[in-house]
């Protein structure tokens, strides 16, 4: 599970003395906790609802890396960017807008998703099958374009 390799990676920093792997990890795990227990009920995130956390996680760090490099922080954006780095090694090989584009065409084909009606079961489809893989704000808009939006 994805967790655990997490919690191996902290402990591995943590004894080889690399604090900013140690920080960004624990983030990592409090972002995981926050999301398990911010409903009703206490859940137990699957592989794919990590990767989800951790997706949001490096948009964010991402807007804040813009932000920084255009107020020439560069010690900050440097911090940023280890920190994306160290996040993007635990999720998996982003799909090209090529391959997203042949994925979403081959899945509405399959799904049989005709109007812009089949839209939220086209989205719920991609989320299950291309999760952490795929850039969903883009791929949101080649599913519009496809259903005749």
């Amino acid at each position: 599970m994805l967790r655990d390799d997490i919690n191996s990676a902290l402990k591995e920093a943590m004894k080889s003395g690399q604090a900013r792997r140690v920080s960004t990890l624990r983030l990592i795990n409090a972002a995981i906790l926050q999301r398990e227990t911010g409903g009703a009920e206490r859940t137990t995130l699957s592989d794919a609802e990590i990767l989800d956390v951790m997706g949001k996680m490096i948009k964010q760090r991402q807007e804040s890396l813009d932000i920084y490099e255009k107020a020439g922080r560069s010690e900050l954006a440097a911090q940023e960017r280890e920190e994306i780095e160290i996040i993007s090694a635990y999720l998996p090989k982003q799909m090209s807008d090529l391959e997203a584009a042949s994925a979403i065409s081959t899945l509405i084909k399959e799904i049989e998703a005709e109007t812009l009606k089949d839209m939220g079961r086209t989205m719920t489809a991609l989320k299950q099958r291309f999760s952490g893989r795929m850039d969903f704000s883009k791929a949101s808009a080649q599913v519009k374009k496809l259903l005749g939006g």
